[in-house]
């Protein structure tokens, strides 16, 4: 006969296991002995096994006294079930696990690999790694709104970097971005580069149409653009001055004179 420590660790369960099967039903409990001990016999040790290899499969331990108590074919219709059920929440971690992936891939996670290339490339160019980050950010919010499009854009996006005043504004930035606050001669520089690259857009008709930005996600690259940086608001206001509203929702405020 065997006192609940000796049980338990013959079955590979705590004692505080079987105590606990003892509350819920699970695993009758003997009589104590004449010297007020519980003593178990080798059936208590096959249901403590029976028991613990159930729970250690994911058995609900609320299920676990129906199986217990099944014929052949009962406890073989509600293994399969459960089996089913494991199955299921295999699939769900997996999908989870994947979705984790995705968090430690950085730019990758919500992006299609075509922009994901286009932020490379903004690296191989020497663009900062805060630029970069905010860049990515920018597009997460474009893909929110047109994912079919986005893909569509990024031929033009790169070609856009074979662009030497592309390639400085983007580095401008990355400057103003990494500087400490006032830097002004930099602004100035960034709102130059991008009216004189608005004008050449607007003299080919690649500004986009007014449909095209319709809604509230001009808005909200703008507000981006100030969250990550409070100096984007001066540079709205330096492109004001040199004619345009801004770069998102890009409209000329004054004909240029000659």
């Amino acid at each position: 006969m065997l006192t609940i420590s000796q049980l338990a660790a013959y079955a590979g369960v705590t004692v505080r296991a079987v105590r606990h099967y003892h509350q819920i039903g699970l695993l009758r409990e003997p009589e104590r002995d004449a010297s007020g001990y519980r003593r178990y016999g080798a059936s208590a040790v096959v249901s403590l096994i029976k028991i613990r290899t159930l729970a250690d499969a994911g058995v609900p331990l609320s299920k676990i006294s129906q199986l217990l108590d099944a014929d052949a074919a009962a406890f073989s219709e509600a293994v399969q079930r459960i089996d089913q059920r494991l199955c299921e929440d295999i699939e769900r971690l997996e999908a989870s696990r994947r979705q984790i992936a995705q968090l430690s891939a950085g730019d990758s996670l919500s992006l299609p690999s075509e922009v994901v290339g286009y932020l490379d490339r903004l690296r191989a160019i020497g663009v900062s790694e805060r630029l970069v980050e905010a860049e990515r950010d920018g597009w997460i919010l474009v893909a929110a709104r047109w994912p079919d499009q986005l893909v569509e854009w990024m031929p033009a996006k790169l070609a856009q970097l074979d662009d030497p005043q592309v390639v400085r504004l983007y580095l401008v930035l990355s400057e103003i971005f990494d500087s400490d606050p006032g830097e002004e001669a930099l602004l100035e520089e960034a709102a130059d580069i991008m009216a004189a690259l608005a004008e050449q857009a607007y003299r080919s008709g690649d500004i986009p149409a007014d449909e095209d930005m319709q809604g509230d996600l001009p808005d909200l690259l703008d507000a981006l653009a100030v969250e990550t940086d409070p100096r984007a608001e001066r540079l709205r206001d330096l492109m004001r001055a040199r004619g345009w509203s801004g770069w998102t929702r890009m409209e000329r405020l004054t004909e240029p004179s000659g």
